[in-house]
């Protein structure tokens, strides 16, 4: 695919210091076309969609909330803390704007983290774009998938 103006404009606007301090695409010098394919492939290579990933990210988030700020646990072992932000972030995209909430999984064998941001469930279900290399809130499809426990919708 080729990279057209509308996707040059929203990589432009994902530099540091446009929308958000460190940007979109960190340490990233793919054109954002090229961003989007990679891990479109490698959502595909894992059997899911993007929409199903951003589905468990929503409602990780919506339990995790009910602990106003305090860790929650689930049924499945893992462990959520939602905070909130006043204000909110602009997508990239420019197709809307975003509350500034972070949401954080994390195992509660292994330990093991990550956390996302309400713009980081909106720029993955409505455009695949789970941010640069190098970005600090990058997101790995496959560690979302795994970590998140996120199941094709045919399992649920």
């Amino acid at each position: 695919m080729k990279q057209t103006p509308e996707l040059d404009m929203a990589q432009a606007r994902m530099k540091p210091r446009v929308l958000s301090l460190p940007g979109h695409m960190g340490t990233d010098t793919r054109k954002l076309i090229d961003v989007l394919t990679d891990d479109a492939a490698e959502v595909q290579r894992l059997g899911m969609t993007h929409e199903s990933i951003a589905a468990r990210m929503k409602d990780l988030r919506d339990k995790g909330a009910r602990g106003l700020g305090l860790p929650l646990e689930t049924e499945e072992g893992l462990e959520v803390t939602v905070d909130s932000y006043r204000g909110r972030i602009p997508c990239p995209f420019k197709d809307r704007s975003c509350t500034k909430t972070n949401t954080t999984v994390r195992d509660v064998k292994t330990g093991e983290t990550v956390t996302y941001t309400d713009a980081g469930i909106h720029m993955i279900e409505a455009h695949g774009f789970y941010e640069g290399r190098g970005s600090p809130y990058r997101l790995e499809p496959a560690v979302l998938v795994r970590l998140l426990r996120v199941r094709r919708t045919e399992e649920k």
